[in-house]
């Protein structure tokens, strides 16, 4: 019974890489923070920007979010 819990477990590696959340400078329009956010939750960065420009339509601090995160969230 403990081989079936085994098999798919290898700690040769050690402990997991811990996600970090980090401006994607390569694959930016103006600060890389939608790509971070994208690559952060594995989704498609194309998709958090459409969401973004969707959200500025909605009231709300979307623009003062983006410059916060900006200044907060460290480059690649």
């Amino acid at each position: 019974m403990n081989d079936m819990y085994a098999q798919g477990y290898d700690n040769s590696a050690g402990p997991p890489a811990r996600k970090r959340l980090l401006r994607n400078t390569s694959d930016r329009w103006i600060a890389g923070v939608c790509s971070g956010l994208a690559d952060y939750f594995g989704i498609d960065a194309t998709l958090v920007r459409i969401l973004f420009v969707a959200s500025i339509l909605l009231p709300g601090p979307q623009v003062l979010l983006y410059l916060v995160l900006w200044l907060v969230i460290p480059q690649r």
